[in-house]
């Protein structure tokens, strides 16, 4: 939080400000030693792996990947053994049911194991001094069951230097000769969520393409990579993919494999019981409706019960229609409630026991389903209720107080893409990971613990918020809304090294927090505003900075670390700046056609080359490491007409002028579509409504195109009506189009409204005159942000003072949001403050002002939903000593509301103020409900103009006098 003084930090400066140590790290392997630790490895000696022949084959697969990860990291492949031998160091890898060894070491005293005992996939590394005759030190990994036990396994592999993502990015794996571990450590760990999970899902035409060019099908060889990724990211639950696929019948060994290797598999929301929408295709009779077809349908729910009987497995109870549509037109709760009940009837026979609650079952109350609840539906309190966000990434619903003591709990499925309206996104990452933080935080407070797993689309593009996803399931309180930088650099060094870590970390964060502000599916050529606040040339240049830093990090790194530096970190930030410069080019054109420049072609032909640019990209990705990744990037994403996506990429409209061979002089101003000396019902009805206006404390430059309309140079000449009107070019030649600089010498003026022109003479019939006003305050003290071009523009983190209460407080989330940051209010579940404004906390903004009035304050707030049980999401806004107002962003919340929200990526909130006379103001956001996000504050005080972003922030003066 930034107080009493306005900051701007660049990314860079703010990760490394808020860069600590990392919860979530840890030094379990050294690679020097003091010579009484553990050895892994030295002097081209490895350790042996003891594991007994009783474990689980899922254990002895991750053991096997644990001696590749070895190899490839020390060039010595340790030695797997069954029973134990003379040597100085072993490790010893297993679990406490089936390792004769560990037993043996727990009953002599040597190995405390009270910690994870009975506990959910917990894990415990620790050295052993002496634990047998002949050995020296033990490094032991033991799990409370196998999954505990391969977690800790990964967990050595990922300390030892192993990405998990080694495999499906490209990661290099630094090499080290030497590998130790402190004597006396003891880790322990285990989940604070019970089932994390992914899924693959929306998966043509891009992960399917590269399926069936590499592995034929969705087959169990395709299945051991991702099982693998996932157990390395301590990941144990998937729905698979089932667009096209079956996952029981694609391969009879992938319900095998998976429950070999420790994978509790489910079905998606609209699948019940383990069975795929697509086998009701393949061998389902009649229709999927069970009020005309339930004798069918019972035996083909019977069938998957029973064939996952002997599987991990998540049973998901009720139904919806097929291809993911709702059962009926309306709501028939009484046949719904036959359906689950029938379910419950089928799990009973089927595992032979009338109490089924030890079979895992999920009733996912996502869309028109969760209506269904709130209507009075009921399961049985065994199964789990799994809450959905609204597919863009804002929870709809969590437990309340009732509904957490309810013994199946409870969780939540998130989208990092979705296939619907208001429009389809799955072709890259565009969900930032402050966003993913903020809702599932909220999760974890509301006691929804059960089930987290995310929808992932293709699975990449998607690495990033994947990892963060699984370690925040792993364990949400490691993580705090100021740890978040320090989780991107965390991120950054495993994949890339420490030496650029920090920066690697602005990139990643700079391009997502792009695509957060607007998916890249929804940007089009009106999102960026070419006329007020430069909104789109600051955007052009933030990303064209990104792309610059990207590419001078990746000709720094070693020439093997640049296939995966590309997939993480160049692709994402060059194919988002493509996408967005291909609409500024567009942008361009249109406004410069109907302003009629001859350089609207130009910008015609950038838009064509940007388009071209982004298949050049798909191409290259397509080409890495031999064709490794072809497919992936093949989502169609350009040239949108409807909510879904086209079926292929496709070039949109630009305008084409024909100049005319003459020379022919244009003028445009900063801030209007329109061009001397063009009319319309719109446009200036006589050149002297042109004006550019300035204030002291606002905008220190504005801008004048003089431009030609035809293809012939010309010379103009710009002459200012008084000395303090600055102009960067009085005459030139102009060829195509000239940009002039305008600006106020505020020393040539007194206090007080001043008023000037500048004339602009060239190729034409007339003169252009554009009027130049400016405002210089009398000298009077002045703190706090100060009112200058019509507004004050405050960002929400660059607060004077923060008042919070026992159980409520107002915190800030570094990088999320749209511009700087974000501030939230976090109260305790279920603590609303109803009317008592007064005990609520609040933030307080200074502010000076110079006009009166009455004004609108725009409040922008993240997309958040009431996720309450029929609360609200309010907040309030007081002036001074007036009597605060109470905003309900979701008072109206109609779809179209929703809509609007979602790919605006924020809520706008106006509120009505009276200011009775200028000067000093104190400005107070009271937070009313849980969930509340502010990022920006902008009151109108007469000439807010539309943009996207909002204008840039005011300037913040701390007691200064003239």
């Amino acid at each position: 939080m930034k107080c009493m003084q306005k900051i701007q930090l660049t990314f860079l400066s703010l990760f490394l400000c808020c860069v600590s140590s990392l919860a979530w790290a840890n030094d379990l392997v050294l690679f020097s030693s003091s010579g009484q630790d553990f050895v892994i490895n030295q002097a081209d000696q490895a350790s042996p792996i003891l594991i007994d022949s009783a474990e689980r084959k899922g254990l002895r697969m991750a053991v096997d990947n644990l001696r590749l990860d070895l190899e490839k990291v020390t060039g010595e492949a340790p030695e797997i053994i069954n029973q134990l031998k003379k040597t100085p160091y072993t490790i010893i890898v297993g679990t406490l049911e089936n390792s004769a060894t560990l037993q043996a070491l727990s009953q002599a005293g040597k190995l405390d194991t009270t910690a994870i005992t009975g506990q959910w996939e917990a894990y415990q590394i620790q050295t052993v001094l002496k634990p047998f005759d002949g050995v020296e030190q033990a490094l032991v990994i033991l799990g409370s069951d196998m999954r505990g036990a391969i977690f800790g396994v990964y967990q050595l592999a990922e300390s030892i230097g192993v990405s998990p993502w080694y495999w499906w990015a490209d990661v290099p794996i630094a090499q080290h000769q030497k590998l130790y571990v402190k004597t006396g450590t003891r880790l322990i760990d285990w989940p604070k969520v019970q089932y994390r999970g992914i899924f693959l899902n929306d998966e043509a035409p891009a992960l399917t393409g590269w399926v069936q060019e590499k592995y034929g099908n969705y087959n169990s060889e395709f299945y051991q990579q991702v099982f693998e990724l996932m157990l390395r990211l301590k990941a144990n639950y998937l729905w698979p993919a089932m667009w096209n696929n079956a996952f029981n019948l694609d391969d009879p060994n992938n319900p095998q494999l998976a429950h070999e290797m420790g994978i509790v598999m489910g079905t998606s929301h609209h699948e019940p019981m383990m069975r795929a929408d697509k086998e009701w295709n393949w061998t389902g009779e009649g229709k999927w409706d069970y009020s005309v077809n339930q004798q069918n349908l019972y035996q083909f729910w019977q069938q998957g019960a029973e064939r996952h009987k002997s599987f991990d497995s998540i049973f998901t109870l009720g139904m919806r229609g097929q291809q993911d549509e709702p059962m009926s037109e309306g709501q028939n709760i009484a046949l719904l409630e036959r359906i689950v009940a029938d379910q419950r009837s089928i799990l009973q026979d089927v595992f032979q026991q009338q109490d089924i609650s030890h079979v895992p079952q999920v009733w996912t109350l996502y869309k028109e389903v969760q209506g269904y609840y709130e209507n009075g539906m009921r399961v049985p309190d065994d199964v789990t209720l799994l809450w959905s966000d609204d597919n863009w990434g804002n929870i709809r619903r969590l437990p309340t107080a009732v509904e957490r003591n309810r013994s199946g709990g409870a969780g939540v499925y998130y989208h990092f893409d979705y296939v619907g309206g208001p429009r389809s996104y799955r072709w890259i990452n565009s969900t930032p990971i402050p966003k993913i933080w903020e809702q599932m935080n909220l999760a974890y407070q509301y006691n929804a613990r059960k089930i987290w797993i995310t929808n992932v689309g293709d699975l990449k593009p998607m690495e990033l918020p994947i990892d963060f996803f699984l370690q925040m399931a792993w364990d949400p309180e490691q993580f705090t809304a100021q740890s978040l930088p320090d989780y991107l650099v965390s991120w950054s060094k495993q994949q890339f090294g420490e030496q650029h870590a920090a920066e690697i970390a602005t990139l990643v964060h700079g391009y997502a927090k792009h695509n957060g502000r607007r998916k890249p599916e929804l940007v089009g050529p009106n999102t960026y505003s070419q006329i007020v606040y430069q909104e789109a040339a600051r955007v052009s240049v933030e990303l064209a900075q990104l792309e610059a830093q990207a590419e001078k990090i990746s000709q720094q790194l070693p020439s093997h670390s640049r296939a995966a530096f590309f997939q993480l970190v160049l692709h994402p930030i060059q194919a988002s700046r493509i996408v967005f410069e291909l609409n500024n080019s567009l942008a361009k054109n249109h406004l410069y056609a109907a302003q009629q420049r001859a350089s609207a072609n130009q910008h015609a032909q950038a838009a064509r080359d940007w388009f071209n640019k982004d298949a050049e990209l798909e191409k290259q990705y397509h080409s890495l490491n031999n064709g490794k990744w072809n497919h992936f990037m093949s989502q169609p994403h350009i040239g949108y007409t409807n909510w879904n996506n086209p079926p292929q990429d496709s070039m949109p409209v630009v305008h084409i002028n024909q100049p005319n061979d003459v020379a022919d002089m244009g003028v445009a101003i900063e801030g209007s579509a329109y061009a001397w000396p063009q009319t319309s019902s719109n446009s200036w009805p006589h050149s002297s409504s042109m004006q550019l206006d300035f204030h002291q404390y606002g905008q220190t430059q504005r801008y004048i195109d003089v431009f030609n309309k035809g293809t012939k140079p010309y010379r103009f000449e710009a002459k200012p009506s008084a000395s303090w009107i600055q102009i960067s070019e009085q005459s030139a030649e102009v060829a195509i189009e000239k940009r002039l600089k305008i600006s106020v010498d505020w020393a040539k003026l007194k206090a007080g409204h001043h008023q000037g022109n500048i004339t602009i003479k060239g190729a034409a019939w007339g003169t252009a005159e554009i009027n130049v006003t400016a405002f210089k305050s009398n000298g009077e003290a002045i703190s706090g942000f100060v009112e200058a071009d019509g507004y004050v523009s405050i960002e929400a983190a660059n607060v004077q003072k923060v008042k919070n209460t026992e159980n409520a407080s107002w915190q800030e989330i570094p990088l999320h949001g749209r511009s700087q940051s974000s501030m939230s209010v976090f109260m305790s579940p279920d603590t609303s403050f109803g009317e008592a404004i007064e005990n609520a906390p609040y933030l307080e903004y200074d502010l000076y002002l110079f006009s009166r009035g009455e004004m609108s304050l725009t409040t922008l707030l993240a997309p958040s939903l009431n996720f309450t049980d029929g609360g609200g999401l309010r907040f309030a806004v007081a002036l001074d000593d007036n009597a605060p107002v109470i905003v309900d962003v979701l008072k109206d919340n109609n779809h179209e509301d929703w809509q609007q929200a979602v790919e605006d990526g924020v809520r706008v909130a106006k509120t009505s103020l009276s200011v009775a006379q200028p000067g000093e103001h104190k400005l107070r956001i009271y937070g009313l409900d849980p969930g509340i996000v502010v990022q920006k504050l902008m009151l109108d005080t007469g000439g807010l103009k539309p943009s996207y972003l909002g204008p840039p922030e005011s300037q913040f003066l701390a007691e200064v006098k003239k």
